[in-house]
């Protein structure tokens, strides 16, 4: 493929298309690690929970021959490693971080294994007969020529995920809870001293964080794929936390941050067609990932700077006011 023609493919209805159903993993684990992140709980394990919940929902459907019973396997099995989480830092105390990359190690290995113990292989589960999400055709939109093509006929979570970004918006800035929950985050010393239960708070947003990173997962094993892959989260967990930050730690913000991971990876895809190095390829979407985190780090210390000057200004002033 000539590059004119990738050209013309990235500013065409499938690319749109293809930037949707690649962000969609990207954009539910992240909505978890704001949570988490909000709350003063940072989850590193999404990676971990994705992979989990990935794994056990492409088994259990594949036994029960039931999606939903997939799907709420696989969104348990994540609240499970939540919950691990949740006891070993908020409980048992350990550095949160450390209990994160030991999550995903564990994750990493433990479905390798019982992978091979279930079928023999250790690459992927192409020998049970995974469920598939449902996928959706928009009345109207699917007979409007670009639109139909870009944001129709997607599986059902491409449209949750950005409900559950509404949702999650609601929640944050609505609701009590909510406020509490970033006032946890902001000052637990502070919000427990008003009668805040902290330890509660962290709790819930760290199994809220494990939905929406196991959502995550099985969007990758039984929508954007039908089975499951050897570590086939790619460091999509990480990307996420990434987008949190990009994102300035709003919802919305997160979503787009999301999409623009996505649009990398899909891009990526685009060009593995050319003539190119496939390892020059594939390193794209984690080139972007560093990028984006270099230039949220530049913007905070511009903001950081701006509020130190914004503050000399204030006490110069009050300084000369005292003196005349």
């Amino acid at each position: 493929m000539s590059f004119n023609n990738i050209l013309q493919s990235i500013f065409s209805a499938l690319f749109v298309a293809s930037v949707l159903r690649i962000s969609t993993p990207i954009i539910l684990p992240a909505l978890g690690g704001l949570v988490s992140d909000l709350s003063g709980a940072i989850n590193i394990a999404l990676e971990g929970t994705m992979l989990v919940a990935a794994f056990t929902g492409v088994v259990v459907s594949a036994y029960t021959e039931s999606v939903l019973l997939g799907v709420i396997a696989g969104i348990l099995s994540g609240l499970l490693v939540a919950a691990i989480l949740g006891v070993f830092h908020l409980h048992l105390k350990t550095d949160i971080i450390l209990a994160g990359i030991a999550i995903n190690i564990m994750a990493t290995g433990g479905t390798i294994f019982l992978l091979y113990v279930l079928t023999g292989d250790k690459g992927n589960s192409s020998s049970l007969a995974s469920g598939s999400m449902p996928f959706i055709d928009i009345p109207l939109i699917k007979d409007i020529p670009f639109l139909g093509t870009a944001f129709s006929g997607h599986n059902i979570l491409v449209y949750v995920s950005f409900l559950l970004t509404w949702l999650l918006a609601v929640f944050l800035y609505r609701t009590r809870l909510g406020v509490h929950l970033r006032a946890v985050g902001e000052n637990a010393e502070a919000a427990a001293s008003v009668g805040i239960n902290v330890l509660l708070v962290r709790w819930i947003a760290l199994l809220m964080s494990g939905f929406f990173a196991s959502l995550g997962g099985l969007n990758m094993s039984m929508a954007y794929l039908t089975l499951f892959q050897r570590d086939m989260t790619a460091g999509r967990g990480f990307i996420a936390l990434a987008a949190v930050y990009l994102g300035g730690r709003k919802p919305w913000g997160v979503l787009i941050a999301a999409i623009i991971f996505g649009a990398f990876d899909a891009l990526s895809n685009q060009l593995g067609s050319l003539d190119v190095a496939p390892q020059l390829v594939q390193v794209i979407p984690y080139v972007a990932t560093i990028v984006a985190l270099v230039v949220y780090n530049i913007r905070q210390k511009a903001v950081a700077l701006e509020r130190m000057r914004s503050f000399q200004e204030h006490e110069l002033t009050a300084q000369q006011a005292v003196g005349d």
